[in-house]
């Protein structure tokens, strides 16, 4: 499957989802373009972390289109969401990273290993030249000297920023974040929002769902609010928390 209809990275249309009799993702629509910050926002249960295992592929839609660029990975047909073969999957999941609540990485590999590994094994990149870019990966996210060191012996802080680091290694033309800062106290969490501001600033595209609204009005260039599995509200991600149009963003955000 292709589709060479606009030059967004990354589109979702119509999308839905339901377990059981719980539809979680009613009608979704969105896309990120390259070089933007789509911050997702929305309280617990609205469909956020849903939304985000969809455009991962860590589920299916029951119904709508994903694309990637110039490659379709599903397309709504019937009421269904009909998917592309084991071949074109793979090569999706090569175009996106995703950095984890709880970091998620091999605990009895070396920091280094964590992020030389996968190029080496999934793009059969060199050891020398993997282990190089890990290196440089590392040092851009303030762990210069941690290369050797076992994820039980760095800080939440650090591991997320190892995290981090892995994803892009991989060259990631989108890095999704599932709230990334959730199972960091404050003072660490301030160490990984200054690593995705940095990010930012060099125009990585990037989607986030998140908590920090401080965070998503700074760094986003735009913001989805979410509740009840559908998108409330859309726009420039001051006027959404600054001046949303809407009621329910309007008490949602009244709580921070």
């Amino acid at each position: 499957m292709t589709d060479n209809r606009d030059g967004a990275v990354v589109r979702l249309s119509h999308g839905r989802k339901a377990f059981g009799d719980a539809e979680v993702l009613r009608d979704i629509s969105l896309e990120v373009n390259s070089g933007d910050v789509l911050a997702v926002i929305g309280p617990s249960g609205g469909g956020k972390s849903t939304l985000l295992r969809c455009l991962t592929l860590l589920e299916h839609l029951d119904d709508g289109s994903l694309a990637y660029g110039d490659l379709e990975v599903a397309r709504g047909e019937g009421g269904r969401a009909v998917y592309a073969r084991a071949p074109e999957l793979k090569a999706a999941r090569e175009r996106f990273g995703l950095v984890f609540q709880n970091f998620n990485l091999f605990p009895h590999r070396t920091v280094l290993q964590n992020v030389a590994d996968a190029p080496q094994v999934v793009k059969g990149a060199p050891r020398g030249e993997a282990e190089a870019r890990a290196r440089e990966l590392l040092a851009q996210m303030d762990l210069a000297g941690k290369e050797d060191l076992v994820p039980c012996e760095l800080s939440g802080g650090q591991q997320q920023r190892v995290a981090i680091a892995r994803a892009l290694a991989m060259d990631p033309q989108v890095l999704y974040f599932d709230e990334p800062t959730s199972a960091l106290d404050p003072e660490l969490t301030q160490g990984v929002l200054r690593a995705i501001r940095e990010l930012a600033a060099r125009h990585m595209t990037m989607a986030i769902v998140t908590h920090e609204m401080a965070f998503a009005r700074d760094v986003a260039d735009r913001v989805v609010f979410m509740d009840g599995g559908r998108v409330v509200e859309e726009g420039p991600a001051e006027q959404v928390i600054d001046h949303p149009a809407e009621e329910r963003t309007r008490e949602f955000l009244a709580s921070y």
